[in-house]
């Protein structure tokens, strides 16, 4: 067997000495030392076999692709450089789709929402007023602030599913389905039926794929089985009534819009990254749409709120708290709901939106529980808490359905889905990675 030195071994794979001893320690390589004691000496044979396969890495590679759609900041992401914070303050849903599909400054004065306007001009700054200053009292008595209960005003008229022969189909196409089905379930069924009914799903042109993003948005709410009367004509507002067996309070549905708008998109995630594919092999919306709800499911994404929803589903009382995150951390769970790939000092949104609700709903046994699995998480020094966890502390609070967390996420990112399918249209070029091959020798 041959043997070389560090610096010519590493030369040949391209590291600096001190990585060569990097992949020792992980057991990569292997070394002997030379016959004086002290050089290291590394299997030229091991050498050529790693340069060839390429660099062992600890993290997924990352795959960077231009976009213009949302960046991801420290701890929040700026939707078209608008700070998504700040939209979750006082943007409706449907005027920040506009914004992600259009990039369109005018969609903020023809919604009339003058706050949002502002921050689209500077680029948003959520603490920029005080909060102590904006305080009001609700009808109960509860002291809140605008935030959580502002009316969100709209441009335009509501967003609807027309001609509705495909929300009709897709209503009947779930009459054999379970009761108990989980809403991301239906949502999938849903997509199907509206895209085979749309004849017009193959023109995608930026104007046809807004038109269509705008229908196949309002028909996912609209054919989800209501359980409730709708309080208006809003996404949020419709949303709810197919989510929730109990009307919203003004400040719990102001907590979902905002929710919907913190979730519309965050860049390259991995359903938006199978969604970007897809739509780069021409596939029209129905289809990538579709394609970001089959990887959204996984509880490594957007699936990760039903998992958060049910830890907090099992803490009765407060108390409870320690024993189900413990029961979690012995079997070597993931805590759902908790730490963030990107945000590894706090996801943002999460705090904003778990705020939301805190101040929605004072005293409810909802916030109590995640509180204390708040709590207990830092007591451990483990992960923050992300969206998700805010997302199914909503969901414990409002009292709606299983797996509505995913459905509110899901419907929320079909936003961000299709506008990054519009890039991938414009760009006309089909998406084609390589693996790094690590297989036996090819003979």
């Amino acid at each position: 067997m041959e043997w070389i030195d560090a610096a010519t071994a590493a030369e040949r794979l391209g590291v600096k000495p001190a990585t060569l001893y990097a992949y020792v320690s992980r057991g990569v390589l292997r070394r002997r030392h030379g016959e004086d004691g002290r050089r290291s000496l590394f299997s030229a044979e091991e050498i050529e076999r790693l340069a060839r396969r390429g660099r062992p890495r600890s993290q997924p590679p990352e795959l960077v692709i231009e976009s213009a759609v949302t960046a991801l900041g420290v701890d929040r992401p700026y939707y078209r450089g608008v700070d998504v914070l700040a939209l979750a303050e006082t943007a409706s849903f449907e005027t920040v789709a506009e914004w992600l599909w259009t990039g369109d400054p005018a969609v903020w004065h023809a919604s009339g929402d003058r706050g949002a306007a502002t921050s689209a001009g500077r680029g948003g700054d959520p603490d920029a007023h005080s909060r102590a200053d904006r305080a009001t009292t609700t009808p109960a008595g509860h002291t809140t602030e605008p935030s959580t209960a502002t009316r969100r005003e709209r441009g335009g008229e509501p967003w609807r599913c027309d001609p509705d022969e495909g929300l009709r189909a897709a209503i009947t196409a779930q009459r054999g389905l379970p009761d108990d089905l989980l809403p991301l379930d239906r949502l999938q069924v849903i997509t199907t039926v509206l895209g085979a009914s749309d004849t017009l799903r193959f023109q995608l042109d930026p104007a046809s794929v807004t038109a269509t993003a705008r229908r196949l948005i309002a028909g996912l709410v609209d054919a989800l089985p209501p359980l409730t009367d709708p309080q208006g004509d809003s996404i949020a507002e419709r949303l709810w009534s197919r989510l929730c067996p109990h009307p919203p309070t003004p400040a719990l549905l102001s907590a979902l819009e905002a929710a919907l708008v913190l979730l519309a998109d965050h860049e390259l995630a991995a359903s938006t990254l199978a969604a970007r594919v897809a739509a780069s092999a021409k596939a029209d919306p129905y289809a990538v749409v579709l394609t970001g709800l089959g990887v959204l499911g996984g509880p490594l994404h957007g699936g990760a709120s039903y998992g958060a929803e049910r830890l907090l589903a099992e803490i009765a009382e407060p108390r409870h708290a320690a024993r189900a995150v413990a029961e979690r951390v012995r079997r070597g769970e993931r805590i759902p709901g908790f730490g963030h790939s990107v945000y590894k000092n706090g996801d943002g949104r999460g705090a904003v939106l778990h705020d939301l609700v805190k101040r929605a709903a004072p005293g409810h046994g909802g916030i109590a529980a995640g509180e204390a699995v708040l709590a207990e998480m830092r007591r451990r020094r483990l992960p923050d808490r992300n969206i998700d966890f805010a997302l199914a502390t909503l969901s414990a609070v409002s009292g709606m359905v299983p797996g509505a967390g995913e459905a509110i996420f899901a419907v929320a990112r079909v936003a961000g889905w299709l506008a990054h399918a519009m890039e991938e249209y414009e760009r006309g070029a089909l998406l084609r990675l390589r693996a790094s091959y690590t297989g036996p020798p090819i003979k």
